[in-house]
């Protein structure tokens, strides 16, 4: 508020962060869980080795309790207290709320839009595509990502929504092959989501259920974890090979990084990654799959890693005090 109503603002005078629910990591703090211990996970993810059997299933739990709380404060806090579900669902409720109706900026034709896609986004997850379909945000046909841009931009940089942009021909840095014309949204927090798809109900997170597939739900996470760690979010879309789920910039190779999140049993199975990596034109020899298993491994270019080692994915763009650009030649 105090930006908005300055003038100007002099280069320098203001640091801009922006803020976002806790990540996994942030989670753990929260609840207990000392940085020592943390950095020994840490260690553990750079080595790609697994971790202990007892270790896994203690973090495993943690990431499940993450997912049914989220990373909004106001939950955490109020799961802190008592660990009373209901309460933190009421929370989850008040919220969602509020980020459906705050878009005072706008008339009240963009609000009823922008209150319509937000609306939209849980059952758009849970289609085959995960993608906004534009007919039915007014039941208008011959919609496309232009009739929406406003809005989709506000939900995207009001935060309250993960705005994810299409890729068909990848090519490091991501930015400059990104289509906005085929976009995917995720909720800012997996708790919210969870909090919609199956209310009190905490053993479809919990509990092993067949019927229950929780791949939006992971997915959620990922976005909302790469989101935080300043990454870019893109998907590979591709009429022949088919969809990854995310794709990030590698700075430290200068190439691509395919990523594929799997919540269930088949996770060897991405025929569409597989694709995706044997295609040549593409360059990328290296994929990411995040899963519920324990055991690192490594097959034709593919690093498996447990779910929760996604908490330490960075984009290696941060800003440092000691790098220094090494001194140029003297010229007489």
């Amino acid at each position: 508020m105090a930006l908005a109503q300055t003038p100007s603002v002099p280069l320098g005078s203001v640091e801009i962060k922006q803020m976002y629910p806790l990540d996994f990591e942030e989670f753990l703090w929260a609840t207990g869980i000392s940085t020592e211990w943390i950095d020994q996970i840490h260690n553990s993810y750079l080595k790609e080795e697994a971790l202990d059997e007892h270790t896994h299933t203690l973090l495993l739990k943690r990431f499940q309790y993450y997912l049914l709380i989220g990373g909004l404060p106001e939950a955490i806090n109020k799961y802190l207290e008592d660990r009373n579900i209901t309460r933190v669902r009421s929370i989850h409720n008040d919220i969602h709320e509020l980020y459906r109706i705050d878009s005072s900026q706008y008339d009240a034709e963009h609000k009823l839009k922008i209150r319509r896609i937000y609306d939209l986004i849980p059952s758009a997850l849970e289609n085959k595509k995960k993608r906004i379909v534009y007919k039915q945000i007014e039941d208008k046909k011959g919609k496309d990502f232009s009739d929406y841009a406003d809005e989709f931009e506000y939900l995207a940089n009001s935060g309250v929504a993960l705005m994810v942009s299409a890729i068909s021909n990848p090519h490091f840095p991501l930015i400059e092959s990104e289509q906005k014309r085929l976009v995917k949204f995720y909720l800012n927090d997996v708790g919210l989501l969870t909090n919609l798809l199956f209310r009190l109900n905490v053993n479809a997170v919990l509990q092993n259920i067949k019927s229950i597939n929780l791949g939006t739900v992971y997915e959620s996470v990922v976005a909302q974890e790469l989101q935080a760690h300043g990454f870019n979010l893109h998907y590979y879309d591709n009429k022949q090979k088919g969809e990854v789920n995310f794709l990030i910039d590698d700075y430290e190779r200068l190439e691509v990084l395919p990523l594929e999140v799997k919540s269930g049993k088949d996770y060897t199975e991405h025929s569409a990654l597989t694709k995706f990596l044997n295609t040549p034109d593409y360059g990328i020899h290296r994929a990411i799959v995040f899963s519920n298993e324990r055991a690192v491994q490594k097959k034709k270019g593919v690093t498996y890693l447990p779910i929760y080692y996604c908490m330490f994915l960075q984009n290696g763009t941060a800003t440092s005090d000691t790098f220094i650009l090494p001194e140029l030649e003297k010229v007489d």
